[in-house]
């Protein structure tokens, strides 16, 4: 039976799967990489990301890649679902959500999110060894 997904699910999901190392990216911003690629990265709070209803900055932000524009659009706009975008990330494929808001997720679905992520970045051989079609 799944549970609620927790800040702390996020970095034993990322660090679970192959070839996954802990850095930095855009500077100075924790990241998730797969052969230096990046597929999970902490947000820095940015004028670009304000709480609507509150007016401050999100400080707790996550940036999820997606494969393609389909799967950010599918994510985006599934209503049960926490994530979101900005204008800041219109050309880019990846989502935002708030750690806060990360209990809204099974504990499944965030690993499939974030292993689809890893996915998206990681060399095809080594995806088709990870999901057994090699």
């Amino acid at each position: 039976m799944s549970r609620r997904a927790t800040a702390d699910d996020v970095d034993e999901i990322c660090m679970g799967l192959p070839e996954v190392e802990f850095g930095t990216s855009w500077g100075d911003r924790p990241t998730y990489k797969v052969r230096g690629k990046g597929f999970l990265l902490y947000r820095a709070p940015h004028k670009t990301a304000v709480d609507a209803v509150t007016g401050e900055l999100y400080d707790d932000l996550l940036v999820i890649v997606t494969s393609t524009e389909v799967e950010k659009a599918a994510l985006v706009a599934d209503e049960r679902l926490p994530f979101f975008t900005i204008d800041h990330f219109r050309n880019f494929n990846a989502v935002l959500v708030q750690q806060s808001r990360l209990p809204e997720l099974d504990r499944d679905e965030l690993a499939e999110i974030i292993t689809d992520a890893w996915a998206a970045k990681a060399p095809r051989t080594l995806v088709k060894k990870y999901f057994g079609d090699v």
